[in-house]
């Protein structure tokens, strides 16, 4: 025992004869700069800022070199002259020499910047597309939340992956639509400052759907400048951006931003698609150190839709590509947020983050997949109808304790979710304005209460980061089309994680992650299930490597195995349920980033993946839409003599429609592109989607639909074609 506490008191004391070395860095405004890389020379120990600009540093003498870098800041070197160290940085091009890829648990925090920073998005669906083998794909009129793909999996709506802005939730639990609905319609793409993400389920921070993985938004805080911007384009689409400072100092900012978007589409049959987004963000930090943030969204969208066609009514001849069964589908959608987060800043080792919010949430959407498969005489249209509120609330305490071996940190962290769904519904209709028969009507109410603990061993070179964390949901169901009957199910979970970091040096880091995640289930599965799994578990894994081999160079790899325990999706289209036995999914991925010289950057990424049903048999265990390889890649251009663009790819892979394999969704090869020029205060734009004008399908699904004329149905691929070719001019001013 005595050798025991000797070790913790060795690793966790404060070395008397140790000089500890801390100090704030700001920019040019005097504002805090998070994630600054700062590195003594001489014993090449680390430390990074956090959120208010602190730093700790040990083991500094007089006289030790300290080099400070930030991406897209100047980089320097300070001189320790004491325990007491400022800086103020000065921005700067941006340079690949200045990234570390040795930053933290998320190995692919270095990528998410770099590419941010080379390749800003212009649209809400090329934020998704940030992450490395995420892909999406619009089939309703583009309206509705993309159907999403990543590490084998068909995620539909969002069934696996974790979305979140500013700390608040972007999927639905027990959706109408889809569990794990993920609408992110609602945020301006132009007001995003960071993009954090990772694959599979190992931060306790990020529970329910984090399987597959995660994506965390962070809105900006304040606006370099105001700015109106106005783009035009082919099938009538019109966009304008109107981005507005009220208040920007060093203490406050406050500013609002709106956007308005409207297209005819590709459709023979008018998409009359419209997007109304406003946003206002108020932020203010204390002479304390303290920071309040409150922001306020809304969005509202209504479209028309052609839907999924099947392939055999192309073939024949009867519509075309572009054409459309039943033209009657499309929907209407609005949400409406509140955010409050609080940081209350107590040392420079210690502080706690709070957050709060409210969002209110409507939807309706109008589909028919079938057609005439279950009835002849009016067709299969189906609305589907949801009213919701949701609320929730967090609070992480973050402590850091330095010692004289070993640095040891961590995060604990409690929080609430409640989703109040009002007459959630499924209903047959004919032309939208005529009911002919509810399937599903009813309440759901929905709580998720969590706490986690994540803990960082910082032993040098090694990082050890073992956490844990604990969910307990709450389901309730009244069905109104059973004498308002109410159930109630309720179940808790442990999902346990462990993950080593090896920083070989700033340039090179291994890692290994294990983790246990979840994927909750639609309240009505639970209530209809309450003797199976209800909360399945996801056990995954990855090893790879973050390397830098020269300046200008970052490749990352891993590799990674899923294992899905089970899992019961409720399929909202038909209003049933349908419950899955277990799944493996194993992979590769591996990604690029180079910068040929000051202005011109290389990215790429390939993903190879492997899944199959375990309970099913030989040739029959497919998992319906997981892709098995996908590619991403570019050249982009930064500030050369005023011009910014870039050639961007992406390659999906034919992949099995069912689980036989035996009807294909078929790959495509779609290339895009961007130019802009900057003229004093003015920029000028053009965007280009398809360029090469392909024929390609953009969502495809194995259905079983009969047409008006059929005497039986028939199942085949059924598919929304994807954009043709598509070019719009954009020109923005700044004031």
């Amino acid at each position: 025992m005595k050798i025991f506490y000797a070790i913790l008191l060795s690793l966790f004391s404060t070395s008397l004869f140790a000089q500890t070395l801390k100090g704030k860095i700001v920019s040019t405004g005097n504002l805090p700069l998070e994630d600054v890389y700062l590195q003594n020379q001489r014993t090449k120990k680390h430390a990074h800022t956090n959120e208010s600009g602190f730093f700790l540093m040990k083991d500094v003498i007089a006289g030790d070199s300290v080099r400070v870098t930030l991406l897209g800041y100047q980089p320097i070197v300070m001189v320790a002259k004491g325990g007491e160290m400022n800086v103020i940085l000065s921005p700067s091009n941006f340079q690949l020499d200045e990234v570390v890829v040795s930053e933290g648990v998320n190995h692919l925090s270095s990528v998410a910047a770099v590419d941010i920073a080379t390749n800003p998005v212009n649209s809400s669906q090329e934020l998704l597309r940030k992450v490395p083998g995420l892909f999406i794909g619009q089939h309703a009129g583009g309206g509705k939340a993309e159907q999403l793909f990543l590490r084998g999996f068909d995620l539909d709506h969002g069934t696996d992956i974790n979305i979140s802005v500013d700390g608040m939730p972007v999927n639905m639990v027990s959706h109408a639509h889809g569990q794990g609905y993920a609408d992110l319609h609602f945020l301006i793409p132009e007001l995003v400052e960071k993009i954090d993400f990772d694959k599979g389920p190992y931060h306790a921070d990020k529970g329910n759907l984090a399987t597959a993985g995660y994506v965390a938004f962070q809105t900006k805080d304040r606006l370099e400048n105001n700015s109106l911007t106005l783009e035009g384009g082919k099938f009538n689409t019109f966009k304008g951006l109107g981005i507005f400072n009220l208040v920007n100092d060093s203490r406050q900012s406050a500013y609002l931003a709106g956007s308005y978007i409207k297209t005819d589409g590709p459709f023979e049959a008018s998409q009359d698609f419209n997007r109304l987004n406003l946003m206002g963000k108020y932020t203010r930090s204390f002479h304390n150190l303290d920071k309040l943030s409150f922001s306020a969204m809304h969005f509202n969208s209504s479209w028309l839709a052609s839907g999924q066609i099947p392939q055999r009514a192309v073939d024949e001849g009867l519509i075309s590509r572009f054409g459309a069964i039943d033209a009657n589908e499309g929907g209407k959608t609005s949400r409406t947020n509140l955010n409050l987060q609080y940081d209350r800043f107590i040392n420079e080792s210690t502080s706690i983050k709070s957050s709060a919010f409210y969002s209110r949430y409507d939807f309706e959407l109008y589909s028919n997949f079938t057609f005439f498969l279950n009835d002849p005489v009016s067709g299969d249209q189906i609305k589907q109808k949801e009213g919701r509120n949701i609320y929730g609330l967090q609070s992480v305490l973050n402590k850091k304790y330095n010692g004289s071996n070993a640095d040891f940190g961590f995060q604990l962290g409690a929080g609430l979710r409640a989703d109040e769904v009002k007459d959630i519904e499924l209903s047959h209709t004919l032309d939208r304005s005529t009911p002919l028969k509810q399937i599903q009507f009813g309440d759901v109410s929905e709580i998720n209460a969590y706490a986690f603990l994540n803990t960082e061993i910082d032993l040098g070179k090694l990082l050890i980061n073992p956490a844990l964390r604990l969910d307990y949901f709450n389901f309730n169901y009244t069905d109104h089309l059973n004498g308002n009957l109410s159930s109630t199910a309720g179940k808790a979970t442990l999902s346990p994680k462990l993950n080593f970091l090896y920083n070989q040096s700033k340039d090179l880091q291994f890692f290994l992650k294990l983790g246990k995640g979840f994927h909750s289930n639609d309240s009505r599965v639970v209530i209809a299930q309450t003797a199976q799994q209800i909360l399945p578990a996801a056990y995954g894994t990855d090893l790879g490597a973050t390397w830098k081999p020269s300046q200008r160079l970052i490749l990352n790899a891993a590799l990674w195995y899923l294992y899905l325990q089970q899992e019961f999706v409720y399929v909202g289209d038909e209003g049933v349920i349908e419950p899955s036995g277990r799944t493996a999914r194993k992979g590769i991925d591996f990604g690029l980033r180079y910068q040929i010289n000051n202005w011109w950057f290389v990215n790429g990424d390939i993903t190879y993946n492997h899944g199959r049903a375990l309970d099913e048999p030989e040739r029959a265990n497919y998992i319906p839409l997981a892709p098995p390889f996908t590619f991403t890649g570019g050249l982009s251009i930064k500030d050369f003599k005023n011009f910014s663009g870039s050639i961007k790819a992406r390659y999906l892979a034919s992949r099995p429609a069912n689980e036989d394999d035996s009807i294909i969704a078929k790959g495509y090869f779609i290339t895009d592109a961007n130019v802009n020029y900057n003229w004093k205060r003015f920029t000028f734009g053009v965007i280009s989607e398809n360029v090469f004008n392909r024929a390609w399908n953009e969502t495809q699904f194995a259905t079983e639909s009969r047409l008006q004329n059929e005497a039986t149905p028939v199942e085949e691929i059924h598919f929304t074609p994807g954009t043709p070719f598509n070019i719009r001019a954009t020109v923005s001013v700044r004031f």
